[in-house]
């Protein structure tokens, strides 16, 4: 039932939360009770004064009673929902009426999701940099380094009394040397940390950089969609997310790869196909005559505003190393290795050519689905004697109410996934002793 036709519920809920009999609302109304009586259960529609003067005697926002609760906040009662951890299933069909009926508690609810979002998100950050980031692990190894050296040099020093002047001399200056050589090193890797700390969300690399310009734009680029390549060097240089040469130099190359993908196949084109399509690449590609990876670029491409869905997109060279990421929530693989190998942008690398499809089930207490289209294509031209260079484009897709794919089982990354007896996990889940390799 539409938002507006709901209306009358939400008075009659509100007028037996306050301990009103409907004749005397509808006495302070100015209105019969027969005639509240058909309004509370939706059988005439209210607006107008009538409208105001029932929320004045409710004392509640009128827009509260004509439209409910906010989108935003009913969606995220659902994805609060989809969490799942309690011992009785929530009733989902009963979302909306949580949140007209108690917009203070759904509101509670709601910033929780978020919260926990937030912090779901700084932990899969902070995992990856813990187990792949270079420069960290380079930093470690140098504070380790120097502790081990003193711990060396001040045994020698406790343990010998019979050194002479000169010996404990050069020990004191090592264990000096040293020591300065700690505080530089633990100042450095501090001063790391603080500069890249997950709440800053300060890119890692110049992909990390490349990445955050897209995301800022939802993953479209209006500009290269009217102007094509001409817009790609003022939109580099005017770019605040990029920092460095490399990032400059990765990101022309992007743009440039979506003017031309935007030139053979364009917005309006593609947008209009799409939906008639369904958004299924496979549709798409067969009626534009386009090849897969193109379509499934624009497809996550398309903007929310003219009615498609959020969508994500990863991009993998033939070491599975991700070179593009527009993340869906709760689906943004860590960019330094270690990703999950169940999902099909991985699978398509070992089928070159052939489209991979998969409705996607990520761990929880309720099931968190994604559709996904994958392919595996040579990046650039083929030569004789040359090594095939491939290239997995994958688009994720929110999925859908029904589907007859039957769902395949992924997470992100092992160390922050809790699925128990997987038969690809290759390090233990920081997240508890059950999901651990062999169990």
């Amino acid at each position: 039932m539409a938002q507006r036709a709901l209306t009358g519920s939400r008075i009659r809920a509100r007028r037996l939360d306050r301990g009103l009999r409907q004749a005397d609302l509808a006495q302070m109304a100015g209105i019969s009770a027969s005639y509240l009586n058909l309004i509370e259960h939706n059988r005439r529609r209210i607006a107008g004064r009538l409208l105001h003067e029932i929320a004045r005697v409710l004392e509640i926002d009128p827009v509260v009673l004509s439209e409910g609760a906010g989108g935003a906040t009913v969606d995220s009662l659902r994805r609060a929902a989809a969490r799942g951890g309690a011992d009785t299933p929530p009733e989902l069909d009963r979302i909306e009426e949580l949140a007209d009926r108690y917009p203070g508690w759904a509101g509670v609810i709601a910033a929780q999701e978020a919260r926990i979002g937030a912090l779901e998100g700084r932990l899969r950050v902070m995992s990856d940099r813990l187990a792949h980031d270079p420069q960290l692990a380079s930093a470690l190894h140098e504070v380790i380094s120097a502790v081990t050296s003193i711990r060396s040099t001040s045994s020698i020093l406790a343990g010998s009394d019979d050194l002479d002047a000169d010996w404990q001399a050069r020990f004191h200056n090592n264990l000096h040397a040293d020591a300065q050589r700690l505080a530089g090193s633990s100042q450095a890797l501090i001063r790391y940390l603080d500069a890249t700390g997950a709440e800053r969300s300060t890119p890692l690399s110049p992909l990390d950089e490349v990445d955050a310009l897209f995301a800022a734009r939802g993953g479209h680029v209006a500009e290269l969609e009217g102007q094509g390549a001409e817009a790609v060097n003022q939109l580099v240089a005017a770019a605040p997310q990029l920092s460095s040469d490399d990032a400059r130099h990765l990101a022309r190359a992007r743009l440039l790869r979506y003017a031309e993908d935007a030139a053979a196949l364009p917005l309006a084109q593609v947008s209009e196909q799409a939906q008639v399509c369904d958004h299924d690449p496979l549709r798409l590609a067969a009626a534009t005559g386009a090849g897969l990876p193109r379509v499934l670029r624009r497809l996550a491409a398309l903007p929310a505003a003219l009615g498609h869905p959020l969508a994500g997109l990863a991009v993998a060279d033939s070491a599975g190393a991700l070179i593009a990421l527009q993340p869906l929530p709760e689906v943004e693989f860590p960019r330094a290795g270690g990703a999950c190998p169940l999902w099909p942008l991985f699978e398509a690398l070992g089928r070159p050519g052939q489209p991979v499809r998969a409705l996607v089930e990520l761990p929880g207490g309720q099931p968190r689905r994604v559709m996904a289209y994958a392919v595996a294509a040579p990046r650039g031209p083929v030569k004789y004697g040359a090594p095939a260079v491939l290239e997995s484009t994958m688009l994720m897709l929110p999925a859908p109410a029904r589907s007859d794919l039957p769902p395949r089982p992924a997470g992100i990354a092992c160390r922050i996934c809790p699925r128990p007896a997987c038969p690809v996990r290759r390090e233990p889940s920081i997240l508890g002793p059950e999901a651990q390799p062999g169990r």
